[in-house]
């Protein structure tokens, strides 16, 4: 009896972090609508796996991770070359010719000689898009929403304050959350605070800031089902430039995410008034450096607290297309 054949692979290499992820959700969404009959693979880091699965836009998910943002080995892809390789990972040789190596039989990507041009000054769900008409295949960058969670919320209605960031560029004093902690809770807000792994020691230093009870201090890093819920769950979002941003506007949650830098207009939440963005204009800065970036220092704890409290009175609407970037002075 002759086996049945396998369906046509198309393989997506986007091997980054959590808000990489669902920033090329609209991107994903455009490749699964424009290949039914494929079964699509994405490549990315083992530890999103179950994120990645959760964004519905992706059959299955093959493990591939590099330190910092370098583009990993796709050696180990299991079987015959797939059939369409999507470079979705960067504009570089590099992923171009980790992916071209697998022999695929149509390859997309900027770094190629037909490929489009980079856009340099996009916004990353605009640009991923923008390449994918070039080739084709539409996609939306404002169809960025996930389904909800099934597991429930560890704490429903609470706000979420996560003061981590991947780098200390874009992660403002412990001691300013501290401050804005305080001023949600005398108003009467339920808070939470969240951390990444690694990030313990700070989250706790926070918390004893702020007089915050232990049972609102979810430290070690939440598994991912139960990270989205409480997400999904809670009246606000505050964090800086990080992954629980991007969270928050794929589950449509209210949020004040703080910029330094790199402007909101390259990496910032859609145009949505439940997304609020604070940033103070200037020049570009280093977002993977080491110590807080100037421009986010500029912002004071009183507008930040403030932008809050106006978040969380604001009816959950949504104006399809008019930016809300508050660049504070």
């Amino acid at each position: 009896m002759t086996a049945a054949p396998h369906p046509p692979r198309v393989l997506v290499l986007r091997a980054l972090g959590l808000g990489d992820l669902l920033a090329g959700v609209p991107a994903l969404r455009g490749v699964r609508r424009a290949f039914p009959g494929h079964r699509v693979h994405l490549a990315l880091p083992p530890a999103l796996a179950e994120a990645a699965r959760s964004t519905g836009a992706v059959d299955a998910v093959f493990p591939a991770e590099a330190p910092g943002r370098a583009v990993p080995s796709l050696t180990h892809w299991p079987g015959p070359p797939p059939d369409v390789a999507i470079d979705l990972h960067g504009n570089g040789p590099e992923s171009r010719d980790a992916l071209a190596a697998l022999h695929p039989r149509r390859l997309l990507a900027h770094a190629l000689a037909e490929g489009p041009p980079w856009p340099a000054h996009a916004h990353e769900r605009d640009r991923w898009c923008r390449f994918l008409h070039a080739y084709g295949i539409p996609a939306d960058p404002l169809d960025l929403r996930i389904p909800r969670p099934t597991t429930p919320s560890p704490a429903p209605g609470a706000v979420v304050v996560h003061p981590g960031a991947a780098s200390g560029a874009r992660r403002w004093p412990g001691e300013r959350f501290a401050a804005v902690v305080r001023c949600l809770r005398a108003t009467g807000h339920r808070v939470v605070l969240t951390g990444g792994p690694g990030e313990d020691a700070l989250v706790r230093s926070v918390a004893e800031r702020a007089g915050q009870p232990g049972s609102g201090v979810l430290t070690g890093g939440l598994p991912y089902a139960e990270l989205s819920a409480l997400v999904a769950g809670a009246s606000l979002v505050l964090s800086g430039d990080t992954g629980l941003a991007h969270l928050a506007v794929a589950h449509g949650t209210p949020s004040v995410t703080l910029f330094g830098p790199v402007s909101p207009r390259l990496w910032g939440p859609p145009p949505f008034p439940e997304h609020l963005a604070l940033w103070k204009p200037g020049p570009p800065g280093d977002p993977h450096g080491r110590t807080p970036d100037a421009r986010l220092l500029r912002l004071r704890t009183g507008e930040v607290a403030a932008a809050c409290l106006t978040q969380l009175r604001r009816p959950r609407t949504r104006l399809p297309r008019t930016a809300e970037v508050a660049r504070v002075h």
